[in-house]
C-alpha cells in the first residue's frame, strides 16, 4: 500500500481540491513549472478585458481559435479516478479552480467550480448567460476569416496568437442589452464570489482531511483553504508534480503525474463519460 493509498484509507472524509495539473493529459496545458513559475504570460486581467476594447478584442480572437480543442477536451483517468472517490463516499466536495467542467463530465457530482465554467459567457450589464458553443458560432460568423488561423493552446482554452493586428476582430455584443459578454469565469483581479469560498469553507470544516491534485497553490484562492485547513489541525496530501506554496504545511507529497498516482482508485471498468446538460 503507497503512502497515499493509506492517508486515504485513514481519512474516509476528504475535501478534495484541484487545479491545472488535473486536466494536462487531457490536452490542456497547465500555467506553471515545476518551480511554480509562469511559463507563459498570466492570463487577461478582469480590469483590462472590461475597461479596454483592444483587449476584449485580443482575448476573443485567441478564444475563439482555442475553443475548438479545448470545447471537445475529454476527461482522462485523473478525473476518473477522482469521481470513484467520491462514489466511494469519501469526497465531501470537490473544489476546482479548472473551468473545463471535466470533472463533471467523469461523472464527479459533488463539485464546485471555484473560477467559474468556460462553456457558458454571460452578459457583465444584464446577467444574461448563454452557452459558450452558440458565442463561438456568432464569433465564427463576425470573423470568418480567423477560422483558417491555428495556434498554441492556452491554459484557460483561448491560442497563442501573437504578432497580430486584431484591430478588425469584431467581438458580438449581449443579445439582450448591447453589453459586454465575458467569460463565466473568474478572470486575474476579479474576486471569487462569496458564496462559493462560503461553500468551500464549510465543506473542508466538515472533512477530516484534505486531498489536493495536480494544484501549485500559487494562487490565492486555493491555497485559503489549505492554510485555514492546517491551522484548524487537518492533514494535507498534496499529489502534483514540483513545488507547491504550501510544501511547509503538507502531510503528505507525491510527486508524480496525477494519473499516476491516483491509479489504483480505478474500477476495473472506468467510468464513462457522462454529457453535461
Amino acid at each position: 500500500m503507497t503512502p497515499l493509498q493509506r492517508f486515504l484509507e485513514a481519512h474516509p472524509h476528504l475535501f478534495v481540491l484541484t487545479g491545472a495539473g488535473c486536466s494536462t493529459d487531457s490536452g490542456i496545458p497547465d500555467y506553471r513549472d515545476r518551480d511554480g513559475q509562469w511559463k507563459r504570460p498570466p492570463p487577461v486581467n478582469y480590469g483590462a478585458f472590461m475597461h479596454e476594447p483592444a483587449t476584449r478584442r485580443r482575448y476573443w480572437a485567441r478564444s475563439m481559435v482555442g475553443w475548438r480543442r479545448f470545447g471537445s477536451a475529454q476527461p482522462n483517468a485523473a478525473h476518473r479516478a477522482l469521481s470513484r472517490l467520491e462514489r466511494r463516499g469519501q469526497v465531501e466536495l470537490l473544489v476546482t479552480q479548472n473551468v473545463d467542467r471535466l470533472h463533471q463530465r467523469a461523472g464527479s457530482e459533488r463539485v464546485l467550480d471555484l473560477h467559474g465554467r468556460l462553456d457558458q459567457v454571460r452578459c457583465m450589464s444584464c446577467d444574461w448567460r448563454g452557452a459558450r458553443h452558440a458565442f463561438q458560432q456568432a464569433l465564427v460568423e463576425r470573423n470568418p476569416t480567423w477560422t483558417r488561423l491555428d495556434a498554441v493552446d492556452a491554459p484557460d482554452g483561448d491560442a497563442e496568437l501573437e504578432g497580430l493586428d486584431f484591430a478588425s476582430f469584431e467581438v458580438p455584443p449581449c443579445p439582450r442589452c448591447g453589453g459586454i459578454v465575458k467569460p463565466d469565469v473568474v478572470f486575474f483581479g476579479e474576486a471569487v464570489p462569496r458564496e462559493r469560498v462560503e461553500t468551500a469553507t464549510r465543506a473542508w470544516q466538515a472533512a477530516d482531511a484534505v486531498l489536493v491534485v495536480g494544484s501549485s497553490l500559487m494562487v490565492y484562492s486555493g491555497y485559503r483553504f489549505v492554510a485555514a485547513a492546517v491551522q484548524a489541525g487537518k492533514p494535507v496530501a498534496a499529489v502534483t508534480l514540483g513545488r507547491t506554496r504550501a510544501d511547509a504545511l503538507l502531510t503528505l507529497k507525491v510527486d508524480a503525474p496525477c494519473q499516476e498516482a491516483l491509479a489504483f482508485l480505478h474500477a476495473d471498468e472506468p467510468a464513462a463519460s457522462v454529457p453535461l446538460p
